[in-house]
C-alpha cells in the first residue's frame, strides 16, 4: 500500500512539474533599442515603432523591467532581423545569422522609406508585440 501511494505521488509531481514546465512561453516582455533608447514610442499596445532612414547606432533587444515611470533593460537577447518591402509586403530575411546586435545603418542600407524592419526572437520565452519597426 506505502509502495503504491508514493508511486502515485511521484507520478502526480512528474505531471504537475511537465504542466509548470510548458506554462514559459512569452512570458518575458522585450524591446528594441536602438543605442540606450527604446524604440517604441510607448510600451502599450498601440505603441508605435519609427526610425528616420538616417538613424545612427546599435539596434539590439533587451528584456526589459517596466514601470510607469521608466523602462529599463535587463538581459541583451539574440534575434533575426528581416525587411517587409512597402510595395509587396514580402519578407527579406536580413541575415540568416543570429545576431545580438547590428549596425542600424547597415539594416537601412538595404531599405526604402516605407519598408518595415523586422525583428524576430529566438526564444518563445520572450514577448515582442512591437516587433515592426516603420522607416521614414
Amino acid at each position: 500500500m506505502k509502495i503504491a501511494s508514493l508511486f502515485v505521488l511521484f507520478l502526480g509531481s512528474c505531471l504537475l512539474s511537465g504542466l509548470c514546465c510548458g506554462q514559459g512561453t512569452f512570458t518575458h516582455c522585450s524591446a528594441a533599442f536602438l543605442g540606450n533608447k527604446m524604440v517604441v514610442n510607448a510600451y502599450t499596445p498601440t505603441g508605435k515603432c519609427v526610425v528616420s532612414a538616417t538613424a545612427t547606432g546599435p539596434l539590439t533587444l533587451h528584456t526589459v523591467d517596466l514601470s510607469p515611470t521608466e523602462s529599463k533593460k535587463v538581459e541583451q537577447l539574440s534575434f533575426q532581423v528581416a525587411i517587409r518591402d512597402k510595395d509587396t509586403k514580402t519578407l527579406l530575411l536580413y541575415s540568416k545569422e543570429s545576431l545580438r546586435q547590428v549596425d542600424i545603418q547597415q539594416v537601412l542600407a538595404k531599405c526604402r522609406k516605407g519598408d518595415y524592419i523586422v525583428l524576430l526572437t529566438l526564444d518563445d520565452r520572450y514577448a515582442l508585440p512591437h516587433n515592426e519597426i516603420l522607416v521614414q
